[in-house]
């Protein structure tokens, strides 16, 4: 469902349209969001009708994707020329008010934050192979560092036996998923003019080392040779947090999108792979013997992608997601 309200403010519809912009699993886009009136604040929260039921059954990657809206909505108040004041989690008794974003002092913006807005509008998910260039240490270790002032650890997994084993995990977790009809059925339903476009879900999912998901099942499809998907597979990293909270997922979502940001402005994009914590045994192995203890919230590949894409990822306007507090709100499927 999404919140309208027919009149909303500048500067709302400028934070929403700049929250609708963070990845979300498949596009499922759980969010909305409520204006207060006369600027005093904008709130961020979780809308469990769009929340993928059956790949997320406890809304973690639900609310990690509004944590990542969440990250948007603060760099866009930077733009606005003003430092923003966040409140995770306001209202004990609601768990999808996330979080409320205030207005402190005027303070103009620098230039790490001008660079995170650039990244806003050019950042993408990929999927399939990245070109051969490798993603420069120099810049890995600056996305390391944006995770951290965030709360969380940004780990490579480049240690061949790690990485096999990650690769088993997401690919036993994938052949679950493809197994399973109710699976393939959710996952199905998200593709679409206002989900997940076709041409997008057409490329093989299995061309690197880690699988994919695949959106439209095809019989007969052609297998691909184990060297065939080590090359143009990329850099390997999880990302992750000392708890498993609601906090934590939050913080997630929002080391992750300042990572995404900052990637998207040096020209590399992010292939996501978290199908094996979407399964409580391949989680905990991956816990275990990977992250040393850190519980695992994202999988993701990073590098450079030779071309971008002709089509585009939609994203509902921001009317349609955005209300006030002091006006009565219209629902909308």
């Amino acid at each position: 469902m999404s919140v309208i309200h027919d009149k909303p403010g500048r500067a709302a519809l400028h934070l929403a349209r700049a929250a609708s912009l963070a990845p979300s699993p498949h596009n499922c886009q759980p969010w909305f969001f409520v204006e207060e009136g006369d600027d005093r604040g904008f709130e961020v929260h979780l809308d469990d009708g769009r929340r993928m039921v059956l790949t997320d059954p406890y809304g973690r990657e639900a609310v990690i994707a509004c944590g990542a809206a969440l990250f948007n909505v603060r760099i866009a108040v930077r733009h606005l020329g003003f430092r923003p004041v966040v409140d995770l989690l306001p209202d004990p008794g609601d768990s999808h008010h996330l979080a409320r974003v205030g207005y402190a002092a005027h303070a103009p913006s620098t230039p790490d934050e001008a660079l995170l807005v650039r990244g806003m509008n050019s950042r993408y998910t990929h999927r399939g192979r990245f070109g051969a260039a490798p993603v420069p240490d120099e810049l890995l270790a600056d996305l390391h560092e944006q995770a951290r002032v965030e709360g969380a650890t940004l780990q490579i997994v480049d240690d061949p036996e790690q990485l096999a084993l990650l690769a088993g995990l997401v690919r036993t977790a994938e052949d679950t998923h493809r197994a399973d009809l109710g699976h393939a059925t959710e996952l199905a339903r998200c593709v679409g003019p206002y989900g997940m476009p076709v041409e997008a879900c057409r490329h093989h999912p299995d061309t690197t080392l880690l699988a994919g998901r695949e959106y439209l099942p095809r019989a007969g499809r052609r297998r691909v040779s184990a060297r065939s998907r080590t090359a143009g597979t990329g850099t390997v990293v999880i990302l992750s947090t000392p708890h498993d909270r609601r906090t934590d997922w939050l913080r997630s979502g929002q080391a992750l999108q300042r990572m995404l940001l900052h990637a998207a402005a040096h020209d590399v994009m992010a292939a996501f792979h978290t199908q094996p914590l979407e399964l409580p045994a391949l989680r905990a192995r991956l816990r275990t013997d990977v992250t040393a203890g850190r519980y695992p919230q994202i999988v993701l590949r990073l590098g450079q992608v030779p071309q971008r894409p002709a089509w585009c990822t939609p994203r509902r306007p921001p009317v349609q997601v955005l209300a006030r507090d002091d006006a009565p709100a219209r629902w909308s499927p």
